[in-house]
Order: structure tokens, then sequence, then C-alpha cells
């Protein structure tokens, strides 16, 4: 199952010109620079901004082919703007209702009971909604979209307006409904956390082009795929929680290229957790150095090495079958004769644990 999407649409000076394949249960993050046609391309995909030269599919549904086009209040999605715009005269369950009464009894997959718990709405039922906070109106916002029972949930910047206290509240809740509800979402955002606690996918849009889609985990991960101009690239692994060091305060994970030592509080064993390591906090020497204070060192071969600017490269690592990245200089790429295929060890000076 997959969706398809091909959209081309000029506005001005400005031209769309998207073609993009994700898998249909995924969590797809769009992203690229200001103005590169991000909220264009959801817009198509709601039917809100008309391509006459467009397809779109989900699965086996088409939604737009040739003259066939499924007009915006026909499509089966939800669409959770940057601002919630809830009903202010209304009470957080009439908002909810509002969404939930739209769609026949006989297609409603999603149960209201359901959508409140997994948002955690419950004790905000009854209150009118200009008296929430914003982290408080957006999961009103999200549990109306999902009430509408939609295949497809589109999400534009919605945790933007928010502070990073109200962000970090939200983004379980996010990672929950993908898990449990299994929709497909398409999330536009421009940050590095909520990108890598919530991505399976990533497409890469520049001047109204797709440049890149690519898996966020797995064999897919990018040395060409900065998320800012300038900004450093990192490497997600996926892991599940081994053990735990009472005296130390170290969690071990298991991942397929070994097991990282993770300065964190004790989780439950075998509980999945993803990790992030960023190319910056990776290391390069051509011998095991035991003297260090690195704790998570491993043999790695180098797939690809990639120049950034005058002054520093990326080296995509291969561990064992999981990807990473290290940033180095030239002159030290230099002085260790890197090149393709060698065998040299990686110094992980920073693991984060995101998820």
């Amino acid at each position: 199952m997959t969706i398809e999407a091909r959209f081309r649409l000029k506005r001005g000076s400005f031209t769309l010109d998207a073609d993009l394949t994700v898998p249909a249960q995924c969590f797809t993050c769009i992203l690229g620079p200001s103005g590169s046609g991000k909220t264009t391309l959801l817009r198509a995909i709601a039917g809100l901004t008309k391509c006459r030269d467009g397809y779109f599919r989900i699965g086996e549904y088409i939604w737009q082919e040739g003259d066939y086009y499924t007009p915006p209040h026909k499509r089966p999605l939800g669409y959770v703007f940057q601002e919630p715009s809830l009903f202010p005269h209304m009470l957080v369950k009439q908002n909810l209702e509002y969404g939930f009464k739209r769609i026949p009894a006989l297609e409603r997959r999603i149960k209201f009971e359901e959508a409140i718990s997994l948002l955690g709405l419950q004790p905000f039922l009854e209150r009118n909604s200009n008296s929430l906070s914003g982290g408080e109106r957006q999961r009103v916002a999200i549990a109306r979209a999902i009430l509408t029972s939609p295949k497809l949930l589109l999400m534009d910047e919605p945790l933007a307006s928010l502070d990073s206290e109200s962000k970090r509240g939200i983004i379980p809740y996010l990672a929950t409904l993908h898990t449990n509800l299994e929709i497909p979402v398409f999330y536009v955002s421009h940050s590095h956390d909520e990108i890598a606690q919530l991505a399976d996918t990533l497409v890469f849009l520049d001047a109204g082009k797709v440049k890149k889609v690519t898996r966020i985990t797995g064999r897919n991960t990018s040395i060409d795929l900065p998320l800012e101009p300038g900004k450093d690239n990192w490497a997600i692994i996926e892991a599940k929680v081994a053990g735990y060091d009472n005296e130390f305060n170290l969690t071990y994970a298991d991942f397929s290229g070994g097991c990282f030592y993770i300065a964190c509080g004790e989780l439950p064993i075998d509980s999945p957790i993803r990790l992030r390591v960023m190319a910056g906090d990776v290391s390069l020497s051509l011998d095991f150095q035991e003297e260090t204070s690195v704790l998570n060192i491993f043999p790695v071969y180098i797939e690809e090495i990639s120049t950034n600017d005058a002054a520093t490269m990326t080296v995509r690592l291969d561990l064992l079958g999981t990807p990473i990245l290290a940033q180095i200089t030239r002159k030290s790429a230099h002085a260790l004769k890197l090149e393709k295929h060698k065998k040299v060890y990686a110094h992980i000076k920073n693991v984060a644990l995101i998820h």
C-alpha cells in the first residue's frame, strides 16, 4: 500500500512540480527551506488548492486523476493547522462532536471515547475552548480531526506556535495516534526534535520540487539531506532496552550493531527506544583506543564521503548494518587517509534518547 502524489501548479514566479511515493502507513515529514512549497503541497493533497495537472492516490482510492477530481469536502482526511481554530462559543465536547457527527455512524472507524482517551482530553470536556492553554487547544484540534475517521491526516506545523514545554507534552500524543490508529500522516515542520521523534519517512522539498524521499532509519540514512542549510546532520537508530547499571546510572540499549551505553534513567527492559546520534558527536580513529572517556566505540566501514565546505566533510559509516554519520575536518580525513570501504573505529561521544 502506497500513497502517490504528482502535482504541477504555477503561481506567479513559483512552480510546484512535485512527484512522490511513500508507504501508506508512514508518518511522513515534509521539510525544506521557507518558500519551498510545503504548505502548497499539503493544500493540493487536500484539494484546497486545485491543480489541473495533478494526481493523488492513497492505497486503492484515487482522489484526483485527469479530469476526475474529488472536491475537498468529500476527501476523507483531517487537516490540522498551526492555529487550532476551535469554535470559541462551544465547549470542548461540542467542538469534538462537530467533527464526529459529520460522519455517518456506519463509516466511523474511530470511537468518540477512543479519541478522548488517546489525546488525554477527559478533564477538559466541559470547559469552554477559549479557556484552554495553547497545547490543550491543539490537542482538541487534533482530536476533532481524527474523529472524522480520516484515511489521511495532514498537519501543517501544528506545534509551531507552542512553547517548548507544550511541545514536549503534545509530541507523545502524536506518536501514540500514529501507532494506535494506523492513520498515515503528512507532517510539515522545521523542528529537528519533532522530525527525529515522529518521522518514519522524510520528503525534502526545494523550489517546489521533491529532491529526495528517504526512510529516517535503516539503510537510507543520508549524508546529503541536511534539515536546514548549515545544520548538523544526524542518524536515527532503533534500539531496545537491555539492562541498567545502578552504580553509574547507565542504560544499556541493544541494536543491530551492538550495545549503546546511554546516560539516562532506568527504563523498562525490552522496551523499544529511538536514539539520535549527531554527526558532530562522532569522531574516527584507525585503531581501537582503550584509554578514552568515550564509552561507545564501534568498528565501522566507510560507505561514502561527501565534502560539506572548504573545511569539513561528512562520512557515512556502516556499523554492522546500522548507518551512522560522522562530520570531520578535511584535514583529519587526509591524515587518516580515509577512503570508501576502509575499516575505522567510530567514537560516539553522545547518544540522545529521543523516544
